[in-house]
């Protein structure tokens, strides 16, 4: 096919050799299987934030890195540099977190390079050599949902474990990918995570905890229409509460069982710190007053 412009220079540069065809168009990219060598690999194009409909929520950018101090400035009024810079930001945070949990371990395409808006990485496949199908196409039975899910569970721990909460996590990007046995044994089905522009630091923001819940919330009720017992389950606030005791490992068992501890609140206690609040913000704006002219 004719290669999109945006994959142009990637072929003059001689990262890609040909384009074969469009896999999908989402909210937030293209994604377009090349040929590298003699290999298949996918070339994801982020959208401009023009054209794409997903809003980089203050939730998800918030405490990530940028350059400077200057472009801090100028992402915070707004401004047309601001915004490019942003938008870079937001591209590179999948490219970061795709490099960040291969090195940890955990199944994700490995990424290859990035250039000019585009992600070129592994082509996730079936059994068959096809680009292989979302969760949400597949029908599970209800040993195949438990394992599934366990697996996936491990996943997301391991993800915690290196920093990362992904923040969007569902059926709906999460692949079944095949892996090949050895010596012509019979190969295996597993889950690889994809999609993460929008992982957030898990020690550097507010929403981290709030997200991982979610997610794992999301597995739990879609492998429960399979598996009817996990809906039972309470994996996101057991593994929350063993990450903020530093007693997470890649190793740890998890039950899915979790009672949070039914403790009394000191209320003189929570208003005094409203009081002391109170009177460091009045401190504050009388020292404002004070020193205008």
């Amino acid at each position: 096919m004719r290669p999109p412009p945006r994959l142009q220079p990637l072929i003059e540069e001689g990262l890609i050799d040909s384009v074969l065809r469009q896999l999908m168009s989402g909210k937030e990219a293209t994604v377009f299987v090349v040929r590298c060598g003699d290999e298949v690999r996918c070339a994801k194009i982020y959208k401009e934030a023009t054209q794409r409909s997903f809003r980089q929520a203050v939730d998800y950018t918030e405490n990530r890195k940028v350059k400077n101090s200057r472009t801090a400035r100028a992402i915070g009024r707004g401004s047309k540099f601001g915004r490019q810079e942003q938008e870079a930001a937001w591209q590179s945070a999948e490219v970061d977190a795709l490099y960040r949990l291969a090195a940890a371990g955990v199944r994700v395409p490995q990424p290859y390079n990035f250039c000019d808006g585009v992600l070129l990485m592994e082509l996730v496949t079936d059994a068959n050599g096809d680009a292989a199908p979302r969760l949400n196409d597949v029908t599970f039975t209800a040993e195949q949902a438990r394992q599934h899910h366990a697996t996936l569970i491990k996943e997301v721990v391991r993800m915690l474990c290196a920093g990362v909460v992904h923040g969007d996590l569902s059926e709906f990007n999460i692949l079944l990918a095949h892996t090949p046995g050895a010596d012509g044994a019979d190969g295996v089905d597993e889950p690889v995570i994809i999609d993460l522009p929008q992982a957030v630091d898990a020690a550097g923001n507010n929403h981290a905890q709030r997200m991982l819940l979610r997610d794992v919330a999301n597995l739990r009720d879609f492998f429960g229409q399979f598996a009817p017992e996990l809906l039972t389950t309470n994996f996101g606030p057991e593994m929350w509460h063993l990450y903020q005791a530093g007693l997470l490992s890649n190793e740890s068992v998890l039950t899915g069982r979790f009672e949070r501890a039914q403790a009394s609140v000191d209320m003189q206690a929570v208003l005094r710190e409203i009081d002391d609040a109170r009177a460091q913000d009045a401190a504050r704006r009388l020292r404002m007053q004070s020193a205008l002219p």
